[in-house]
């Protein structure tokens, strides 16, 4: 158990921005609204998993949308709370805790809006160990885990709950209403155990999170490479370094979805790599071949800062290094790649796990 201030934020909000692997919203966004929440709160307590008792109420809390559409149309922080009420009225009972449904710079920080608000502690975890375009595309999934009864709520006051005939059915209608609600909204689902989250989530998430931000800042303050520093605490490797070229990106059906296209730098010079994108990276192409592909990791990083590059702020001219970074081994089952692996997201090429690399 430890307490997280301001002072953690940075940090934090810059690791899951990695981990979110271009999706999972904005890191700036995500981390002034965990500011803002601390600083009218106080400290938010975290929580490893064994720490919890089984019989705990957990209530997770994100935002689902398009992330294009969040950088100009801004939350206010309010919605968070009033997602997560929704659901205690529907289930009859309050929240003990909260956490995270996934990585991302936005939806790793909410949950210190709600923890703050809500007065209660946060756990020390995730549904993904990454961040995933769809709302069914978590490990509880896997388990058995309803997604439903839950609410989505918007900056206007706006809330709907919703009870749904399986999690393929919460993501259909939630999304439809987050259409209606500006293609952006808070979303609280998954009412978990504390056994179900011991069971069934990624431990240690927020940590690692912290871990991989202070190592992109140390290592930049040490002037050494960002990258490779990110890459080692995820026992990743860089696949990439080049001069995005052409980025085709569109909103459609509450998802940012496009391409962008690298012209490849220093060792890779000659080479084209293509990052194909829902939300998230999905795959990654080197020449036409495929290297890395979901539910691995890709994450992509400005070379020089080492800040994380998410999908929404990918511009012509910026020079990136590509990290493939391997996933949770649940994800790597035939379950999970049938839940989100490539072809679910209409790709014909076989999975090929990345190997583990070593980890610093």
């Amino acid at each position: 158990m430890r307490e997280i201030t301001t002072d953690n934020l940075p940090d934090l909000a810059r690791g899951a921005a990695v981990l979110g692997t271009g999706g999972g919203g904005d890191p700036f966004v995500g981390r002034l609204l965990a500011q803002q929440a601390i600083k009218q709160h106080g400290p938010v307590t975290l929580l490893d998993v064994d720490e919890i008792d089984d019989d705990a109420v957990v209530i997770p809390t994100a935002f689902m949308g398009a992330p294009t559409v969040m950088l100009e149309k801004l939350p206010s922080g309010d919605e968070i709370l009033h997602a997560l009420r929704a659901v205690e009225e529907l289930i009859g009972r309050k929240a003990t805790h909260t956490v995270s449904i996934e990585a991302g710079g936005l939806n790793s920080m909410s949950p210190f809006v709600a923890a703050a608000d809500a007065g209660i502690p946060l756990i020390d975890a995730d549904g993904m160990g990454r961040a995933f375009p769809e709302l069914q595309m978590l490990l509880p999934t896997l388990g058995g885990i309803k997604a439903s009864p839950m609410a989505l709520a918007d900056e206007r006051g706006n809330a709907v709950t919703l009870r749904t005939d399986g999690n393929a059915w919460a993501e259909r209608l939630a999304r439809a209403v987050t259409v209606e609600m500006g293609c952006s909204a808070a979303v609280s689902l998954y009412v978990l155990s504390g056994r179900q989250v011991k069971d069934h989530l990624v431990p240690g998430t927020l940590t690692l999170c912290e871990r991989v931000g202070r190592s992109i800042r140390e290592a930049r303050e040490g002037h050494t490479d960002p990258v490779a520093a990110a890459a080692g605490v995820l026992g990743g490797r860089q696949v990439f370094t080049g001069k995005v070229t052409d980025v085709q990106r569109t909103t459609s059906g509450g998802f940012a979805r496009g391409t962008a296209v690298l012209a490849g730098l220093t060792e890779d010079s000659g080479s084209t790599m293509e990052l194909s994108f829902q939300n998230e990276n999905l795959v990654a192409t080197r020449d036409g071949a495929v290297v890395v592909s979901v539910p691995d990791l890709i994450c992509v990083l400005d070379t020089d800062s080492g800040e994380p590059v998410t999908t929404e702020t990918l511009r012509y001219g910026l020079r990136v290094s590509v990290l493939g970074v391997p996933c949770d081994p649940r994800w790597r089952t035939p379950e999970g790649l049938a839940l989100a692996g490539p072809g679910y997201f209409g790709y014909e090429h076989p999975y090929e796990p990345l190997p583990h690399a070593e980890v610093s």
